[in-house]
């Protein structure tokens, strides 16, 4: 009965996604997904993270490295300040770009949130193509439960991934807080796919990332 469930909102989803002229496509598992992105790698094509906890899931960064692909991973262990900004930025001209949405909509929108704003850049130009990988759980009716979502669900929790000492990590939804380790700083909503930028929004049956 879920796999019915997440398959027709899913679908209806990805409708909405087409009609905004995203090209949009609906999986039941995170491999079928990964496999679909697997097409799109090639020996020597350099492939973007944007930090996304679906994607990290999908152990998609050794079957890159398998392929012949470089990793652009800003999120990478061992990284100074300045060498996750300076990768930040490459990731921004990658031939591939993956990240996730915090939440999309029944009638096709994308809503995310960031702190540095590299996430969003990336959804919305620079790379030569983009793929956003959404797990049905993020899906809202419209842009006010969107929102809520993100204060409710994704930025609580990766707050608390991140060990950000915000207020947040204790009553676990968004306080507005003004704090200077805010992370919650760029919040982005993509009505219609963006005017040159080659993007294909993966939704996926399975529950992956928050």
């Amino acid at each position: 009965m879920k796999n019915w469930h997440n398959e027709t909102i899913g679908n209806k989803a990805v409708d909405a996604l087409t009609k905004n002229e995203f090209d949009a496509v609906y999986f039941a598992t995170t491999k079928e997904a990964a496999a679909f992105i697997m097409e799109h790698v090639k020996p020597g094509t350099t492939v973007g993270f944007g930090g996304s906890m679906t994607i990290d899931s999908m152990a998609i960064q050794d079957q890159v490295k398998a392929a012949g692909g470089k990793v652009i991973d800003h999120g990478a262990a061992g990284l100074t300040v300045e060498e996750r900004i300076a990768t930040a930025r490459e990731e921004l001209v990658s031939d591939l770009f993956l990240c996730s949405s915090n939440a999309i909509t029944l009638d096709g929108l994308l809503v995310n949130i960031d702190g540095m704003g590299n996430r969003v850049s990336a959804m919305t130009f620079g790379p030569k193509k983009v793929v956003i990988v959404v797990s049905t759980d993020k899906i809202c009716r419209d842009e006010k439960a969107a929102f809520e979502r993100l204060e409710s669900i994704a930025a609580p929790m990766n707050n608390k991934r991140l060990d950000m000492p915000n207020p947040c990590t204790r009553t676990g939804s968004c306080m507005n807080c003004q704090a200077k380790t805010r992370i919650c700083r760029v919040y982005s909503v993509m009505r219609k796919k963006p005017m040159v930028t080659d993007i294909t929004v993966v939704v996926v049956g399975e529950s992956a990332g928050y």
